[in-house]
């Protein structure tokens, strides 16, 4: 933690800190009530919240609709304001309005009527970072289906377990993306995904298998009946299958721009978002409506000081959850206009995020800690060749800053006049919860402090017994004590015990958020990572469960175990530990067998959790019980000289300790 140095600097608005904090700590509940009347309504609730912990069901007896609110309500006054300003990897670039953007969110929700889609059908968009994914997601909104985006960088297997998972009727897709150049046939992937090939055996006995598209004897896996192709290129050799793919623009051509928004109640679910955990295929979180834009419409305002003519940029893909609600829901509720870049922060060159600043004049700049470790290593005189002046506010996400990051940003991109905000949240709770807030207070930051909780929110810090730390300077677990709108209405499938073992079984009636923090002196609150087997490379999560079980399934594998280490750049990058079946190297070089896992792993996991190190060890450091202490792993990896206490080692030394730390080295260097 290092608070030698504060900057208290804000937007020139009179302090209103102390009525909001002031009226939200005196009853959160009626607070939020008064927050939920500033957005639209079909009907009013009956009663604030319905608390049988640790299920909160916000607004309930509410009628509302996500599109609507996003779209309907600013045709009297905006519909000729630009919404959306995209630009393409390939410098391509298009703009819509708020009124282009309702009428085409309309059509698309027709098409999807015109499919059979109903309230409660579940939707899968698997597309790029182009507009049309947020027309798709608002027309899934706009009728009462729920949405379920998946990342398009993930594998077809990734892509299929998600799919199987949720029950999608329907696949939204692009014939490809773009990525550093590449072109990456998302089609192509999703084919793969739900397509199965039925191999019948000379005894008659049938075996289905993942087949490639040209195979003759198909069948849908799945839900999955109608596959809609956004044709990002010209290309006419993407191969559709009849009766089941259609082209975007065919199916608009001829529907209705009519579709009246349908009302639906505050705790309808809006969308599944999967995220990695610790232990099996990744949890499916369910976000309902009304709480969730009710949250998103507040921290927006509070967080980034939102006024008309501002041009808002967050690089999040909306593929993850900052993409939702940051990219997506909060900025078209409350009718902002905002930049969507379509590729990487740093291509064709690293000048790329400065040129579209530039080129847009974007007021507000929300970016990851990632991308700015990144664009530090070409120094200061490539921003500086930009004109930034534009710039009144920046912000991250994603992971916690550090001061010398922090101190970059504020003076080479912020010209020492704008705010910071260091944002903490998570994709189970909807919205920031931790962050300063430019459009409401006044207030010192920082740098490397993630702020105050907002307000109605109760977040401390507490020891493994769940009792408040107070000293101002030692590390506990980060915990939410009360309820707020934007949190997660559970997991996808009612699964009830594990959403309660995952997030309220740790500490009682406390929502346990997996991350250790120190609370200042001052009531700041410093995030000091994860508490729990998740790492996070750029700001994706990846379980190391997920990744463990992909190596294992290396037919030369006996066990694997991963762990992340600090990296300048990505945060944390993956190294995999690998204990060899004895006959492996017998009929295969170990170069072969490392280029087989890290294939094996892109194919279930993606390209983003392809490992720095794949490191080939005798035996892994397990417990007396069996479990394998990755924290020792974790500490040879990032070369640390003590590796903690291994009293629990199951054979008593340091053996096998040292054994892997020399054959670690070693391999190093190779």
């Amino acid at each position: 933690m290092d608070n030698t140095e504060t900057f208290r600097i804000g937007l020139g608005y009179n302090d209103k800190e102390s009525n909001i904090r002031k009226v939200a700590k005196a009853d959160h509940i009626a607070f939020w009530d008064m927050e939920a009347q500033k957005i639209s309504w079909f009907e009013k609730w009956q009663k604030t919240v319905e608390w049988n912990p640790p299920f909160a069901k916000w607004f309930v007896g509410g009628k509302i609709n996500a599109s609507y609110n996003a779209l309907d309500i600013h045709q009297a006054t905006k519909s000729s304001k630009i919404a959306i300003l995209w630009e393409g990897e390939d410098k391509t670039s298009k703009s819509l309005t708020y009124k282009q953007l309702w009428l085409q969110t309309q059509k698309f929700a027709n098409v999807l009527k015109a499919q059979g889609i109903q309230k409660g059908d579940r939707i899968t968009i698997y597309m790029p970072m182009i507009p049309e994914i947020i027309i798709a997601i608002l027309a899934c909104s706009r009728i009462g289906a729920i949405h379920t985006v998946v990342f398009s960088g993930f594998s077809a297997s990734a892509l299929r377990d998600r799919i199987e998972d949720s029950g999608s009727k329907m696949v939204i897709t692009a014939d490809v993306g773009y990525r550093r150049g590449k072109t990456i046939k998302l089609k192509e992937i999703v084919d793969e995904a739900i397509t199965e090939k039925v191999v019948v055996h000379d005894n008659n006995s049938k075996d289905i298998r993942s087949s490639s598209f040209n195979d003759t004897d198909h069948t849908s896996c799945c839900n999955v009946r109608c596959v809609v192709v956004v044709q990002r290129t010209q290309d006419n050799n993407t191969k559709m299958r009849n009766n089941r793919d259609y082209y975007w623009d065919d199916l608009m051509k001829s529907s209705s721009d009519v579709c009246e928004a349908q009302p639906v109640e505050s705790t309808h679910p809006l969308y599944i978002l999967y995220t990695s955990g610790t232990t099996g295929k990744p949890k499916g979180v369910l976000h309902g409506t009304g709480g969730y834009l009710t949250h998103l419409h507040s921290t927006f305002r509070w967080a980034f000081d939102i006024q008309d003519n501002d041009i808002y940029f967050c690089t999040a893909d909306i593929g993850w959850v900052t993409g939702h609600s940051y990219v997506v829901y909060a900025p078209l509720l409350c009718g902002a206009t905002q930049v969507i870049y379509e590729g990487s922060p740093d291509y064709p060159n690293a000048s790329r995020m400065w040129e579209i600043i530039q080129k847009y004049k974007v007021t507000i700049f929300y970016t990851t800690p990632t991308a700015l470790r990144m664009f530090m290593k070409f120094g200061d005189a490539l921003p500086n060749s930009f004109n930034l002046d534009t710039l009144k506010l920046l912000g991250t996400v994603g992971e916690p800053i550090n001061p010398k990051v922090w101190r970059w940003y504020y003076k080479t991109i912020g010209k020492q006049k704008c705010p910071i905000i260091d944002t903490w949240w998570q994709t189970e709770t909807g919205g920031m919860l931790i962050s300063a807030l430019p459009g409401i207070e006044t207030a010192e930051l920082k740098p490397g402090a993630g702020g105050k909780p907002i307000p109605g929110l109760d977040i401390t810090v507490v020891d493994d017994a769940g009792t408040e730390i107070t000293d101002g300077s030692s590390k506990g677990h980060l915990v939410i004590k009360n309820t707020w709108p934007g949190m997660l209405l559970g997991l996808w499938g009612n699964n009830t015990q594990k959403y309660k073992d995952t997030y309220w079984s740790k500490f009682k009636n406390c929502y346990y958020t997996g991350d250790y923090a120190i609370k200042d002196d001052d009531g700041y609150l410093w995030l000091q990572g994860r508490a729990d087997d998740i790492i996070k490379v750029a700001g994706h999560r990846i379980g190391t469960a997920e990744l463990e079980s992909s190596v294992v399934r290396h037919p030369d594998v006996a066990e694997s175990a991963t762990c992340g280490i600090p990296d300048e750049v990505k945060g944390e990058v993956i190294v995999v530990f690998v204990v060899l079946n004895e006959t492996a190297t017998m009929h295969k070089t170990v170069e072969v067998i490392h280029k087989e896992i890290i294939e094996q792993i892109r194919v279930d996991v993606g390209r983003i959790a392809t490992p720095k190190q794949i490191c080939i060890v005798p035996k892994l450091p397990k417990t007396r019980s069996g479990k394998i202490m990755r924290r020792v792993l974790k500490s040879i990896a990032s070369q640390k000289e003590v590796v903690g206490d291994t009293s629990t080692l199951e054979d008593g030394d340091q053996d096998t300790v040292n054994e892997i730390k020399r054959m670690f080295e070693q391999q190093s260097k190779v």
